[in-house]
Parts: C-alpha cells; sequence; structure tokens
C-alpha cells in the first residue's frame, strides 16, 4: 500500500483511529516519509445507514481535502517506545499489588494478621517472617524477634499476630505467590532500568522540573514526560491539555440549560497517574494543594476534589514545562491571604455561634526606618 501511494505522488493520508489497529499501517506509513493525519472516529462520522468500508475512505479523503480533518495528538517513535515501556510498567506495579493482596488473603485464611501490626506486608521484616512460617522451624514468640527497626517495639503484637494455623496446603499457596512476587518485582526493576536508560536531556529535564510539584515523584513525572510529552506547543494552552487528558468537566448543553458535567473519557493512562498524585498531594501537609483539596471537599466529594487536584497538578505541569521554571509553592494559608476580610467574616460568625462576642481592630503597622 505504501508503495502504491508513492507510485501516485500521495503524500497526505487521513486516517481514523480505530482501536489500536492503525497503529501498524502508522508505522510503515511513517517511514516512508508521507504526511500523516489521524483523527477520531466521532469528529468524521458519516450519515448512519450509508456506511461501508469504501464510502468510509471516500468519505474521509474529502474531508480532509477540504482540511476538515482535525488531528489528534500522536508523539513521536521514541516517546511512543517510553509508553510502551511506562504502561507495561503500571501494568506490573498492578498485577504485583494483586498478587500481594492475594498472599495477605492467604494469611488471613490461617488467622495470620500479621498485615494488621505491620504497616509494609511485604517489607524486609515482613517477608522474613513469612519465610519463617514457610520453613516452620520456629515459634510465633522467635519468628517476631526477626522484626527490624522501628517494628521491634511491637514484638508482643507480633507474637500474637503470628500464631495460627498454618497448614501445608497454605504452605504450598504462599510459596508460589511469593515466587510470582519476587518475579514481578524483578520486571518492575528491569523496566525502570530501560526507562531511565533512553530518556533524553530534554525528558530528563522535564522529569527534574515535574518532581518539584507536591504529589509527583520521579516515577509519575516519567509517566508525565511519556503520555505528555517535552513540547508544550503541541497543545494551545493548558485548558486544551486538560481537555485531552479528559481530567476536567465536560460540556453538555442543550436548550440553553446545563446537563451532566461527567468528565469524558481520554487519556486514562495520565489521568491515573494524575490522580495519584492528587492523592498524595492532598494528603501532604503545608501545601496549596492540600488546603485546595480541603476546601473542595465538603462540596464536592472525594472523586470531584481530587479530579479537581490533579487538574491543578495537569494545569502547573503545563505552565512549567512552557516557562521552564519550577514548581513555586504558593502555601496553606494562599485562600485566606487571597479574601482576608471574607476569611476574617466566616471566622467571627463561627465565634459568634459558640457563644463568644467578638470585636476586630486591625492590627497596627509596624514602623520602619526611614530609607536614607
Amino acid at each position: 500500500m505504501a508503495e502504491w501511494f508513492l507510485a501516485w505522488g500521495v503524500r497526505d493520508i487521513a486516517m481514523e483511529a480505530t482501536g489500536p489497529y492503525w497503529r501498524p499501517v502508522w508505522n510503515i506509513l511513517e517511514s516512508y516519509g508521507r504526511q500523516l493525519t489521524l483523527t477520531h472516529p466521532g469528529h468524521i462520522r458519516a450519515i448512519p445507514g450509508h456506511k461501508t468500508d469504501r464510502r468510509d475512505a471516500r468519505w474521509i479523503a474529502e474531508l480532509h481535502q477540504h482540511g476538515l480533518v482535525p488531528a489528534s495528538f500522536v508523539p513521536s517513535a521514541p516517546q511512543r517506545r517510553l509508553r510502551d515501556l511506562t504502561r507495561l510498567r503500571t501494568k506490573v506495579v498492578q498485577d504485583r499489588s494483586r498478587v500481594v493482596s492475594r498472599l495477605q488473603a492467604v494469611l488471613e485464611d490461617t488467622n495470620i494478621k500479621l498485615a494488621s501490626v505491620a504497616c509494609d506486608g511485604m517489607g524486609v521484616s515482613a517477608q522474613a517472617m513469612i519465610r519463617g512460617l514457610i520453613q516452620a522451624k520456629a515459634p510465633a514468640a522467635e519468628l517476631a524477634e526477626l522484626a527490624r527497626g522501628r517494628l521491634r517495639q511491637k514484638r508482643a503484637e507480633l507474637t500474637r499476630a503470628l500464631e495460627g494455623n498454618f497448614t501445608p496446603h497454605h504452605r504450598f499457596l504462599v510459596q508460589r505467590l511469593l515466587m510470582q512476587e519476587r518475579r514481578l518485582s524483578q520486571q518492575e526493576r528491569a523496566l525502570e532500568r530501560q526507562i531511565v536508560g533512553i530518556l533524553d536531556d530534554h525528558q530528563k529535564a522535564a522529569v527534574a522540573l515535574w518532581d518539584t510539584i507536591p504529589g509527583v515523584n520521579e516515577t509519575l513525572a516519567t509517566t508525565l514526560v511519556a503520555e505528555l510529552g517535552t513540547r508544550a506547543g503541541q497543545f494551545l494552552d493548558a485548558a486544551h491539555a486538560a481537555s485531552w487528558v479528559a481530567i476536567c468537566p465536560g460540556n453538555h448543553e442543550s436548550a440553553g440549560k446545563q446537563k451532566s458535567g461527567k468528565t469524558r473519557k481520554g487519556n486514562r493512562w495520565l489521568r491515573a497517574a494524575l490522580v495519584e498524585a492528587a492523592w498524595a498531594a492532598a494528603h501532604s501537609k503545608g501545601t496549596y494543594l492540600s488546603a485546595f483539596y480541603a476546601r473542595l471537599l465538603p462540596r464536592k466529594g472525594e472523586k470531584r476534589a481530587l479530579v479537581a487536584v490533579a487538574h491543578s497538578i495537569l494545569v502547573a505541569a503545563y505552565h512549567m514545562l512552557q516557562s521552564g521554571q519550577p514548581y513555586r509553592e504558593s502555601g496553606p494559608d494562599y485562600f485566606d491571604r487571597l479574601r482576608p476580610q471574607h476569611t476574617a467574616n466566616r471566622l467571627v460568625k463561627r465565634l459568634v455561634r459558640l457563644g463568644f462576642k467578638v470585636d476586630l481592630a486591625p492590627q497596627e503597622a509596624a514602623h520602619l526606618p526611614a530609607a536614607e
């Protein structure tokens, strides 16, 4: 097909994004140096009842000839390879989490409550105790002595938690699950090394830049680079970037009435990473994002508040990429300083409802020495 296009002098090619099936065709045509345009099928939908493959091809060609095919964002080949690695890493991490959950379920079935005492059920101390259970060579009190660090202060609780009905059947299951967990951990480390190895200088700079955002670590910053790219110019502004990710409210207005503002389906990989970063930022201390989450939580609920924080992180990341400047913290009292009189009136009303009489007086300004 590519050689046939070359023979007829075809320079511009437009195609629909049909699941993953457009990718091998795109890769071949891209290697021939053609000008490619990928579009969402919903943006060029033909008349229902008159749809065939031939008519679809003719319709797309006519629209593209008049410049009516909206182009979707397709990253470069190196960025697509980075995407494959980061997405596979996400899948491996999810698989490992499921295996750890199955392992904890087996331990619960034996009445062993290790996860109730140890915060990290797969930490160094917990794994040593689980291996001791498999070997069945020591009582619970001796297994509790394998604890390290601050967990040694809970040896009495660990002794009671490690007493259970650990049968040979459970031993076999735990062994298999530990093997799966170890293999997935090795895959995760191998993927991490491969991702770090293929990052270029621009991508490393973007990772270091986005790592300064509260809630965003190096792993999440790498996902941002793989999904969003390192060029702010590929989106018109931050609002278009948020719309592409679908991390903003949807628009559904009819007959002058604003209906459901449910978010659309967008880049689910980047959306999940942003929500994860929003969760970490919302539970940080002394940050603007945590104050923003606490401000929205009573009115919007947990899920909507997290999406709003994720949207703020994406907007900040876009402007940081555009300016090249690191994240500037506004502080947890940003909203109090934004409208100080409103904040004062709100606090006075709360005190009055509690039965206090409040008289406010402005603080006297400090007398500064005159400049020479």
